[in-house]
């Protein structure tokens, strides 16, 4: 799990950083000295304690990660040149990728700092209420980052007090569905005691871990002893339902009437978001979102020289997915001639201007500080989605749709349809998997997540999910044409392809290696895991 070097750092840091890492939207009063006798005494400090579990910890799984792994790993992004994505994309990934190493170090940040105010919060003499919201906050963090944990590796370490790991950091790993349990009971617990609403902007309400919850659910229903069983739990596809329709009918989230509003520096903490990374504008080198230096194309659009993303492009088995009416392919994917507004302002916006034969990422490029004067250079300001409304709908869906052929459950359509009419396109009547996995795709495209839905599938339907990456002929560069005015698509006829290496395609693409610094220091990982010992009762009065 953690080095023991990273873990002294995890301590050490625990108190100091949460004055320096908060969001401007999640401040609270400083204090000159921090001491442990004058912290934990006030709400107040417990809103500084959490601050960074919404942006430091999480800087390494942002800064390459989220989308090399989310959105490279399943074909939605073709980055040739760019080692934090293409050797995601091409299967060929080892302990020593250094976006990986990163991610495995970010997430087991996210779950030690978590298990630090957690302690912290324990210890503290104010009113058990006041400690149950903030210790809700804490276990959130840590429940999603093992969740993310188990998706991606499989079986992990699970830990809760980081001083046992620095006496002993030789540890045995646990079970993935044992870790699918901590995380539920951890986001359970979240369900229960997080409030209604947020007392700050940007904050976690209960809604939000219902609406992970949704998501939860939704994969442990799948994992079986049988890869390929072809059928999922219902008593937790039928949670994932009703963690879902939770959100849905009772929460305070309403859907953005426009799609690429999502993605603009201005929305912040909208209507539609429920968990979002949150990035300090004109912030420090840990507290910023450098996304948008990897994505645009061209430094006319970020006005300075971070703009490395010209070979940063759609894949040509994403672009097949969009409807010839299909807006969000726009407000996600730059094509030649695709005007954007809100980029460029003095000049009267900017109209992309490059060739037809590729389209780069708009997504998360939201133009230079004249633009907006929160943007800096390597600093988006923009937030990182990590739940958001329009997902919750799709939840819903494929838990509706469970282990049938097909579903006209009204929610479930309802939901569809608000996001499909949004974009444009016209209403469905049914659903089926292949419907609702289309959504997925392009509604989420480039926000980390399509990978997660492959794995999820693979839980129960693995040689299913093998074909289909066989299917996406990741080995082959089709050269291609594209219209923007209708979303079409065509091979290039007059160019020849070209073929790359990638690893093979097999059931091991679904768990990633562990970092080889990490098994060296910890000969375990490569041991059988041990069944974890949980020491409280699943919370059952949520629904």
């Amino acid at each position: 799990m953690k080095t023991k070097k990273i873990i002294y750092k995890v301590l050490l840091i625990a108190l100091p950083f949460v004055w320096t890492s908060c969001s401007d939207l999640l401040d609270v009063e400083p204090q000159d000295r921090i001491t442990k006798e004058n912290f934990y005494k006030s709400e107040s400090d417990f809103q500084a304690a959490t601050g960074p579990l919404y942006n430091k910890v999480w800087f390494d799984f942002n800064d390459k990660f989220y989308y090399g792994l989310g959105d490279g790993r399943a074909a939605n992004l073709y980055a040739p040149f760019s080692d934090y994505v293409y050797p995601f994309t091409d299967l060929t990934e080892t302990g020593l990728t250094g976006p990986l190493v990163s991610a495995w170090g970010s997430l087991y940040n996210v779950v030690q700092q978590s298990n630090n105010v957690i302690i912290g919060i324990n210890s503290s003499t104010v009113n058990e209420s006041l400690k149950s919201k903030y210790i809700a906050e804490a276990r959130f963090m840590r429940g999603t980052a093992y969740w993310y944990l188990a998706s991606l590796w499989g079986d992990v370490i699970i830990s809760t007090d980081p001083r046992e790991l620095v006496k002993n950091p030789i540890v045995n790993k646990n079970p993935l569905k044992d870790v699918y349990e901590f995380a539920m009971r951890d986001l359970e617990y979240a369900a229960k005691y997080l409030p209604e609403t947020a007392g700050q902007s940007g904050r976690l309400t209960r809604y939000s871990a219902f609406g992970m919850l949704s998501r939860v659910y939704l994969s442990y229903s799948g994992i079986s002893d049988n890869p390929n069983s072809g059928s999922r739990n219902q008593e937790y596809l039928d949670l994932a339902k009703k963690a879902a329709e939770k959100v849905i009918t009772s929460g305070p989230y309403t859907l953005m009437p426009n799609y690429a509003d999502l993605f603009m520096v201005e929305n912040n903490n909208n209507s539609e978001s429920m968990f979002a990374l949150q990035w300090v504008p004109n912030g420090d080198y840990g507290v910023n979102n450098t996304q948008q230096a990897y994505f645009a194309f061209s430094s006319d659009i970020t006005g300075d020289d971070a703009a490395w993303g010209y070979w940063t492009r759609a894949s040509y088995n994403v672009l097949q997915e969009y409807e010839s009416k299909d807006a969000r392919r726009k407000a996600t994917w730059m094509g030649d001639d695709d005007f954007y507004p809100e980029i460029s302002k003095s000049n009267g916006g900017y109209t992309v201007d490059h060739a037809k034969d590729f389209l780069t990422v708009k997504k998360g490029v939201v133009g230079s500080t004249k633009d907006n004067s929160k943007i800096t250079r390597m600093n988006s300001a923009l937030n990182t989605y990590m739940l958001r409304l329009g997902e919750v709908y799709l939840n819903y869906a494929e838990a509706a749709l469970g282990n049938n052929a097909s579903t006209a459950d009204a929610l479930a359509l309802s939901g569809v349809n608000k996001l499909r009419v949004r974009a444009g396109l016209d209403p469905k009547t049914t659903l089926t998997y292949a419907d609702i996995i289309h959504e997925r795709r392009v509604e989420l495209c480039m926000e980390g997540q399509y990978w997660y839905d492959l794995v999820r599938r693979s839980y129960y339907k693995q040689q299913e999910v093998v074909n289909y990456v066989t299917g996406q002929n990741r080995g082959t560069v089709t050269p291609i044409l594209y219209d923007s005015a209708t979303n079409a698509v065509a091979v290039d006829a007059t160019k020849s392809t070209s073929s790359r290496a990638i690893g093979v395609i097999d059931a091991t693409i679904f768990v990633l290696p562990y970092p080889e610094s990490e098994l060296v220091q910890n000969p375990l990982l490569r041991e059988n895991p041990v069944p974890y010992q949980f020491t409280e009762e699943r919370i059952k009065d949520l629904f």
